[in-house]
């Protein structure tokens, strides 16, 4: 699984010009998926991620996890994360999931994730032409691949 988390002021995901997901401050996380994944990336991932110290502290330090701070967080899709751009300029996307497997991976994420955090969890919609709005705060932008994790 490879995450690109942003730290948002606010995000929004639209579908066919209709608000599916919108959140104040939290997490925008951009989720690919690839068919090495397991339950364990699912859970380290997700705890991972939910506790990130990536929000200022009262001194403006980042010492505060989307947890601390009773953020929220919307999960999005994108199998594009899984890119392969070595050779040519149109890039490959063979080691991203298929539906599938992707959609029950993703779910399965969603719903990790609304465990570690205590709530729900926004997400989009698998496979939709989605628009997602965000402002990055900071700007604070995190990738993590369960496949390489330092």
């Amino acid at each position: 699984m490879r995450a690109v988390i942003q730290r948002v002021t606010r995000a929004i995901v639209v579908v066919e010009g209709k608000i599916v997901s919108e959140i104040a401050e939290g997490l925008l996380v951009l989720l690919g998926i690839e068919d090495a994944d397991t339950g364990d990336d699912i859970n380290w991932l997700s705890k991972k991620i939910v506790n990130l110290r990536i929000f200022n502290d009262a001194d403006g330090v980042m010492n505060r996890s989307v947890l601390d701070q009773e953020g929220d967080v919307i999960v999005v899709s994108q199998f594009t994360l899984h890119a392969q751009t070595k050779k040519g300029n149109r890039p490959s996307y063979i080691k991203a999931s298929k539906p599938d497997f992707a959609i029950p991976t993703y779910e399965r994420f969603v719903a990790q994730m609304e465990l570690d955090l205590g709530k729900e969890v926004g997400t989009g919609i698998f496979g939709a032409d989605m628009k997602v709005e965000l402002l990055n705060d900071g700007p604070v932008t995190i990738i993590i691949d369960t496949k390489n994790r330092e």
